[in-house]
């Protein structure tokens, strides 16, 4: 039989686990507050001072025109198309107008800067559209010009008389000249049957196909009537 235990003897019993402490149920943010962010106010935007601005703005640009009176508060500044799809269909103000444009108006490339015209040597002319646009957007200004001399009663030859010179007016528009009206694209159509049954596609490749061997056709041509 088995003894029992004496009064002095220890008694071992068998240590239960502890219990798994309580997890955060679902997929959420861990508890980590922090309250040391003061003075929220001071990151606030506000825009109080916007009409103060506006009327700095336009003190701003008659002080300018004043100082350059009876000048353009601009320079004259080319037509050009925007990049991209999405905006080339408009025509906005370029940076200045080619070489190739001012000399189809007759102005040379020095004396653009002196009557008040931009020009950029960086920009290129891709159509002869554009290049005739500005040309005549120059034409214009040159016969609406009126040249001031250098020093007041004595005039140089291509400046102004007095009668213009009294009549003159400040320009004072964002645009020295206003920018010219796009031509609206053909409207729309409905097909015939006799644009269905041309075949479009053969006359370009045949056109394409003229344009690329018309020196090769030349030539052998001219060599034909050479042995004739």
């Amino acid at each position: 039989p088995a003894s029992c235990p004496s009064a002095t003897q220890p008694v071992a019993r068998r240590a239960e686990p502890d219990a798994p402490a309580a997890m955060v149920r679902h997929n959420n943010v861990i508890p980590n507050q922090h309250f040391h962010k003061t003075l929220w106010q001071d990151h606030v935007k506000t825009w109080f001072d916007q009409a103060a601005r506006k009327k700095r703005r336009r003190l701003a640009r008659a002080k300018k025109a004043a100082a350059v009176a009876p000048r353009p508060v601009g320079l004259l500044r080319p037509a050009v198309h925007p990049p991209t799809i999405k905006y080339n269909y408009k025509l906005r103000q370029g940076r200045g107008f080619t070489f190739a444009e001012l000399k189809e108006a007759g102005i040379k490339k020095k004396e653009a800067l002196t009557i008040g015209i931009a020009v950029d040597h960086r920009r290129r002319n891709r159509s002869a559209e554009s290049l005739q646009l500005n040309a005549q957007r120059l034409k214009e200004y040159k016969a609406a010009l009126i040249l001031f001399p250098k020093k007041r009663g004595k005039p140089k030859a291509g400046d102004s008389g007095k009668e213009e010179l009294s009549a003159a007016q400040q320009v004072t528009m964002k645009t020295v000249l206003p920018m010219p009206v796009i031509e609206k694209g053909e409207e729309a159509m409905i097909i015939t049957t006799e644009m269905k049954e041309d075949n479009v596609f053969h006359k370009l490749r045949v056109t394409r196909a003229d344009y690329r061997l018309f020196g090769v056709r030349q030539r052998n041509r001219l060599a034909a009537a050479l042995k004739d």
